[in-house]
């Protein structure tokens, strides 16, 4: 019987790289095994719903039932293991096996009111096994697994449906997780892998529901481990909300979908994520700085290459009803533009990458890591490391980076009509990484965040005048670009132009009312 906090990653692997995944493997000593096992939940699938797993699985000739639930970021898993011996036939499942362990009290909550367990899917894995020492890890050693099979749902029909299995597990076993965050990096670039969030009881899950997309995960806030967390654990816990975010959406894309929303979310994302490595830099001197310089270029790159299409197409939608109402001819400019978007990169495409899967790995590694193991990104050589920045000093760094990104708002509205057509659009920017940063260290100062919602609604008019700014100035361009195509265009040209001006009015007015909102910030000495 073992509890375990299990950290892995797991990836998908392109069906043309199977072979050369599974000859790399063999390079060392490997260990053959059919897994054959059985899922359990309730009938309105409340294990599921909390992300816990109940299996019964056939290891070999061993049986092993275990529980596994989500932990506290995308590595960690709380994981309780019971071994069953070689019963013949299968053992039932119980849920009692499982008590006084930490999932285990999770698993018994859900189940208090003595709902009936049913069997939900089942897999059938042929899985090769092998482990791994990283030098230079303070001996690190990975377990790699190779899963080859399918899951199969259980409908309560005839029919069953099923869908393949093709990925590689990497499960840190002792040492540091930078030594897994090596190894995960070095296989993912070589074979082209992607990073997934998706389980076998999720995958089984979906079958049941015959569900091909799911609904996109957005934004929440983060959780800090204590009340009064030093610098490096803000950066750290405000980096895992990010990711949580998006790391659902990108393992989504990165299979195939193509769902807007999805895109939409895993950009917000980028763009948070952007704002905390930018604005929490000092609160870790010795590699904040280094780290995110390193993790910068990918996140850009992906971010502008996800959003070269959808933006234009989201213009030009919300544009067209506005423009013929106004009396504008018929006219589309996406379709006149060159056949530009069939060159482009589709969403899977931009996010399996391996720089962007790469920077994938190194942030769900970073925010893995403890207090005092390496980081993965250090600081330039030569630069000592600096001492650690204090829960106090954090705050006073983190009110700091409030004022002057609130004053800097309340300057560019003051001239916001005076400025060119960038400076404007930068605004923007500044006024998103504003609000960003307040969502993020909100808690640090106000406990009940009461404060911090009404300084968050009072920024939401400004957010709103300048997108819809924004969103003309990109229609402008795009028309204008058109027009060198189509006469008809011009239209559009003339009739956006002649609202620049009152719209930039609008945008000064907005700003201008944040002066009067209450900085939440303040509150505390």
């Amino acid at each position: 019987m073992a509890a375990i906090m299990e950290i892995e990653f797991k990836f998908c692997i392109p069906a043309g790289r199977l072979k050369a995944v599974e000859a790399a493997l063999r390079r060392g000593t490997v260990a053959r095994t059919r897994l054959q096992a059985r899922y359990f939940d309730t009938a309105d699938q409340r294990l599921a719903a909390d992300g816990v797993v109940l299996r019964l699985r056939k290891e070999g000739p061993r049986w092993v039932q275990t529980v596994k639930a989500t932990g506290d970021n995308a590595l960690h898993r709380l994981e309780h293991n019971v071994d069953l011996g070689t019963a013949a036939p299968a053992p039932q499942m119980d849920p009692q096996r499982h008590q006084g362990t930490p999932v285990g009290e999770r698993l018994a909550k859900l189940l208090a009111d003595g709902s009936p367990l049913v069997e939900r899917q089942s897999t059938d894995i042929v899985r090769l096994t092998r482990d791994v020492r990283v030098t230079g890890s303070a001996g690190a050693v990975i377990e790699m697994a190779l899963d080859v099979g399918k899951v199969v749902a259980h409908a309560g029909t005839p029919e069953q449906r099923e869908s393949p299995v093709c990925e590689l597990e990497l499960e840190l076993k002792r040492g540091d997780v930078q030594g897994l965050v090596s190894l995960a990096r070095r296989w993912s670039q070589q074979h082209g892998l992607w990073f997934s969030t998706v389980s076998k009881a999720e995958r089984g899950a979906r079958l049941l529901a015959a569900q091909e997309t799911v609904e996109a995960v957005k934004a929440e806030p983060p959780r800090f481990a204590d009340q009064h967390p030093d610098g490096p654990a803000i950066r750290q816990a405000v980096v895992a909300s990010c990711l949580a975010q998006m790391l659902p959406n990108a393992s989504e894309i990165a299979a195939g979908s193509t769902d807007e929303e999805q895109i939409h979310q895993l950009r917000i994302g980028i763009r948070r994520l952007r704002t905390a490595l930018r604005e929490l830099a000092d609160l870790d001197p010795a590699s904040g700085a280094a780290q995110a310089a390193e993790w910068e270029s990918p996140l850009v790159d992906a971010f502008r290459a996800l959003g070269a299409l959808r933006d234009r197409e989201q213009v030009v939608k919300l544009a067209q009803p506005r423009l013929r109402e106004a009396g504008a001819p018929d006219f589309d400019p996406l379709a006149a533009d060159g056949g530009a978007a069939a060159d482009a990169p589709s969403p899977g495409d931009i996010v399996r990458s391996p720089a962007f899967q790469n920077v994938l790995v190194s942030l769900i590694g970073f925010t893995a890591a403890k207090p005092g193991e390496p980081e993965p990104a250090p600081a330039a050589e030569g630069d000592p490391p600096s001492a650690t920045v204090g829960a106090n000093d954090a705050r006073r760094l983190l009110r700091k980076r409030l004022q002057r990104l609130h004053k800097q708002v309340l300057r560019d509205g003051e001239r916001f009509e005076s400025l060119d057509t960038e400076s404007q659009h930068r605004v923007r920017k500044r006024l998103k990484r504003l609000r960003y940063l307040a969502e993020f260290v909100a808690p640090l100062f106000d406990e009940k965040e009461e404060g911090a919602d009404t300084y968050l609604k009072a920024l939401r008019p400004a957010q709103d005048a300048l997108g819809e700014f924004n969103d003309e100035a990109v229609a402008l361009a795009l028309y204008r670009e058109a027009a060198a195509r189509d006469a008809r265009a011009w239209f559009a040209v003339g009739w956006f132009t002649a609202r620049r001006e009152a719209g930039a009015k609008a945008c000064r007015k907005a700003l201008a009312k944040i002066e009067d909102a209450a900085r939440f910030w303040k509150k505390s000495g």
